[in-house]
């Protein structure tokens, strides 16, 4: 096994979140934007399109960069079949709460592992899925959410890491980092069959 430390670690993607959840496995790492196109095919399932965008993120990124482990993820939120994007302003937020209220949110976040240390590269795959049950949500708590909260950067419009935790009646998940972007539970298991030792 060799330490995670030890190996060119690339995370594809400039995502706050990924990095600071990738930080906490302790090894350096550098990042890249993998500049590709997110838009969901026709009639695509949204945990195939999580999948697809992860490893599309992966290959664009690993492409330059020989020698090395690269990692791209992706998250898509499900509410009953309609994907729901990064809100990206307050009217959107908004219309996706609203939507949400009292329903269940499923988010597929996939991950795909690249390891060009060896030729051909190998990939490795993971797909997490988190379902989200949200409470009855008033007008008045959305706008004030909204107000402190701004997650407009957020499949589904919120922070669980934050006060979108306020949001729910219960969350039914195998690993917590996973809705935040980043499933590390799946990741370390991604790492230790590329041969990684975390610790």
């Amino acid at each position: 096994m060799t330490a995670l430390a030890d190996v060119d670690l690339v995370l594809a993607s400039t995502s706050a979140y990924r990095r600071e959840l990738l930080a906490r496995l302790g090894a350096p790492f550098r990042r890249q934007s993998p500049l590709s196109d997110e838009t969901a095919l026709p009639d695509e399932p949204p945990d195939r399109l999580a999948a697809r965008l992860a490893a599309t993120k992966a290959r664009a990124v690993a492409a330059g960069n020989a020698n090395a482990l690269v990692i791209g993820s992706d998250q898509v939120a499900d509410c009953d079949g309609r994907i729901l994007g990064k809100p990206g302003d307050l009217g959107n937020a908004r219309r996706q709460l609203r939507a949400s209220s009292g329903r269940r949110v499923v988010f597929h976040t996939a991950i795909c592992l690249i390891d060009t240390r060896v030729a051909p590269a190998r990939e490795f795959h993971a797909l997490d899925t988190t379902t989200v049950a949200f409470r009855r949500l008033d007008e008045a708590e959305t706008e004030r959410y909204l107000a402190r909260e701004q997650p407009f950067d957020c499949a589904g419009s919120f922070k669980s890491e934050g006060l979108g935790i306020a949001l729910f009646e219960r969350i039914e998940s195998h690993d917590p980092t996973a809705l935040i972007g980043l499933p590390l539970i799946a990741l370390c298991r991604l790492l230790r069959e590329a041969g990684i030792s975390i610790m």
